[in-house]
């Protein structure tokens, strides 16, 4: 069976994924872009803009292989945009522009379904409303075998760790307290006990973890 991946998942020390007050202009609220400073040199994000150069350190290595063998994504709502509520309308298609950088179908949970956008570079949007099981399995289902990855919010991502559907999370903890937010790891004590965990410090003091789902 394919696998449930995270990659990438940036959180303050404090454990926070995203700021409080996210809007139109502040998708991450009011952490702006400190938690994912480390991810913006890499060769990978240049790949993700369409741009070339970029580092190909250590951070790039862990960056890299987030869009490896992957064959749909889930998100939560609010990492497509800071609508909240019905549907006012339907002009709005993502933080992306239009070639967004997934290139497969992508699960928007939602409790405020609305009809799929099919956009540029084979992208289209789907939002549902579903528990993790019944999401992941529409993602399994249009992902043909490949993995399906949880793309987030920490919320979203929380979500999936406790439904105990994650195979592969890694973590990027960033040096910085955040105190206010969106937070990953709470109600999910002992969670450590389904995994292999690895870890390294990069230069730019970011702690790489990398949790590995033991065989079954």
């Amino acid at each position: 069976m394919s696998l449930v991946r995270v990659h990438n998942l940036s959180l303050s020390l404090d454990g926070y994924g995203t700021g409080e007050g996210q809007s139109l202009e502040a998708p991450f609220g009011h952490a702006g872009d400190r938690l994912h400073r480390w991810f913006f040199p890499t060769r990978t994000f240049h790949t993700i803009l369409g741009k070339e150069g970029g580092d190909t350190g250590v951070e790039d290595a862990v960056a890299h292989t987030w869009n490896d063998g992957i064959g749909a994504e889930i998100m939560g709502r609010n990492k497509f945009g800071p609508q909240r509520g019905p549907w006012q309308e339907y002009e709005w298609k993502g933080w992306w522009g239009p070639n967004p950088p997934f290139h497969t179908p992508v699960f928007i949970m939602t409790h405020h379904p609305r009809p799929s956008v099919e956009m540029a570079g084979g992208t289209t949007f789907h939002f549902v409303d579903g528990s993790p099981h019944e999401v992941l399995a529409q993602a399994r289902e249009a992902a043909a075998g490949l993995d399906v990855r949880i793309g987030g919010g920490p919320t979203t991502v929380r979500a999936f760790l406790a439904a105990d559907l994650v195979d592969h999370l890694h973590i990027a903890v960033v040096p910085i307290l955040l105190g206010r937010g969106e937070r990953l790891w709470d109600g999910l004590e002992g969670l450590e006990q389904r995994f292999h965990v690895e870890s390294f410090t990069a230069p730019s003091g970011v702690t790489h973890l990398t949790f590995t789902r033991h065989p079954a």
